[in-house]
C-alpha cells in the first residue's frame, strides 16, 4: 500500500481510511469487539494506518474498542476522531462547535481512547451558531497544548471552510488540512463548490458513505432494501429512487465487465477523483472486498460511462460561466487559446 500526504501537511496516510462507526453493537447493527479487532488487524496488515471514528459513534464504544486496538503501536496509527455532535438532549452546551463543547469532548475522547493526543480532530458539522473565530481559535489552543495535532472539517458549506482557513492564515492559527464530506456516484453535489475549494486550499478530501449506504453494491436494485437490515431500513431509505437504481445498474454492469466487485469499482472511482474513501464494514468479507479496490484500474471508457450516468448539473454560476457565449466574452474570444479555461476540478 502506498501512502500520500494529507492535504497541505506532512502527514502520511493510507489511500483508504478505516471507518470505525461500525465498531460496537450499541446501535443494533455494528460489529462485535472481536470482529472489530479482526478488521483492525486486517487493515493494518494490508498497510493501512488511517482510522476514523467520532465521540458519538456507538455511544462511545467505538473509541473504547479502538483504545485497546491502538495501544500496542499508538504512534503507527493516524487516529482521527470528531467533536460537535451529542446524543444528550438536556444540556445545550454538550453539542456544537463552541469552546466549551470542544474542550469537554476532547477530554472525554482522550479518556475513552486512552491516549495522550489525537492525530486529527474533525469538526463533525458546522453548527451555524458558533462564531468561526471562536471555533478556529479554540482548535488552535488545543493544538498548541499538544492534545490534537491537526484539524479538519466535515459537513460544512464551502464558504465556512474558506473563511475559517483565511482567518487562520491571517492570524497565525492552525488551519484545516482536511475536508470530510459525503461523496459517491449517487451524491456528486460536492463537485459544485466543496471539491474545487478543497483543491484550491490544499485540503485532503475524505469521503464518507462511499457506497451510498450499500446502494452501489447493487443489493437494493431488486428488493428495494426490504428485509436487508442495517441502516438502509430507516434514515437512509431516502436514497432509494430510480436515478440511483440506474446508477447502481451501470455500476454492476461495468464491474462485471472489469471482473471486479461493484464495491471495488465504486471505491476505485473515488480514488480516480483523488479522494480517500472511508471504508466501514460489518463483516470481514466486506472489508477484504473493499481493500481490493486499491488494485482496480478503471479504463477511460468505463470511467466516462460512470461519470455520464451519475452526472449532475453544477447550477449557477458554474453552468452560466461555462457556456460558450459567456466564455467567449470572459476570455475576449480567445477561449481556445488560453489553457485552464475549464472547471479546474472536472478537468
Amino acid at each position: 500500500m502506498q501512502y500520500e500526504l494529507f492535504g497541505h501537511s506532512g502527514l502520511r496516510v493510507s489511500p483508504l481510511c478505516l471507518g470505525a462507526m461500525t465498531f460496537g453493537e450499541d446501535w443494533g447493527w455494528g460489529a462485535s469487539q472481536e470482529t472489530s479487532r479482526q478488521q483492525f488487524d486486517a487493515f493494518l496488515e494490508a498497510g493501512g494506518n488511517f482510522i476514523d471514528t467520532a465521540n458519538v459513534y456507538t455511544e462511545g464504544s467505538s473509541e473504547r474498542i479502538l483504545a485497546d486496538l491502538i495501544a500496542a503501536d499508538r504512534d503507527h496509527i493516524v487516529l482521527a476522531t470528531k467533536y460537535t455532535l451529542s446524543n444528550t438532549t438536556h444540556n445545550p452546551n454538550k453539542s456544537g462547535n463552541h469552546r466549551k463543547n470542544l474542550v469537554q469532548s476532547v477530554e472525554q475522547s482522550l479518556k475513552r481512547l486512552k491516549t495522550g493526543y489525537i492525530d486529527l480532530l474533525w469538526v463533525h458539522a458546522y453548527d451555524y451558531l458558533t462564531p468561526i473565530e471562536e471555533m478556529m481559535r479554540s482548535l488552535d489552543d488545543l493544538v498548541r497544548a499538544g492534545k490534537i495535532l491537526y484539524v479538519g472539517i466535515s459537513d460544512a458549506p464551502a464558504w465556512v471552510t474558506a473563511r475559517a482557513n483565511t482567518l487562520a492564515e491571517l492570524r497565525g492559527w492552525t488551519p484545516f488540512i482536511g475536508n470530510q464530506l459525503e461523496y459517491n456516484l449517487t451524491e456528486r453535489s460536492p463537485e459544485r463548490d466543496l471539491l474545487p475549494m478543497s483543491k484550491e486550499l490544499g485540503l485532503g478530501v475524505v469521503a464518507w458513505s462511499p457506497l451510498a449506504a450499500g446502494i452501489l453494491t447493487g443489493k437494493y436494485i431488486d428488493n428495494q432494501g426490504e428485509g436487508s437490515g442495517g441502516r438502509m431500513e430507516g434514515t437512509t431509505s431516502y436514497r432509494l429512487n430510480e436515478q440511483n437504481n440506474r446508477i447502481a445498474r451501470v455500476v454492476v454492469e461495468t464491474a462485471t465487465e472489469l471482473s471486479v466487485s461493484p464495491a471495488q469499482l465504486s471505491l476505485a472511482w473515488l480514488r480516480h477523483k483523488g479522494v480517500i474513501p472511508i471504508i466501514g464494514a460489518r463483516t470481514m468479507k466486506q472489508l477484504q472486498d473493499n481493500l481490493g479496490a486499491l488494485g482496480v484500474h478503471i479504463p477511460t471508457e468505463q470511467m466516462e460511462r460512470l461519470d455520464q450516468i451519475s452526472a449532475i448539473e453544477l447550477g449557477f454560476p458554474h453552468d452560466f460561466v461555462l457556456r460558450p457565449g459567456a466564455q467567449k466574452m470572459i476570455y475576449g474570444g480567445m477561449v481556445d487559446k488560453i489553457q485552464g479555461n475549464k472547471n479546474p476540478w472536472l478537468g
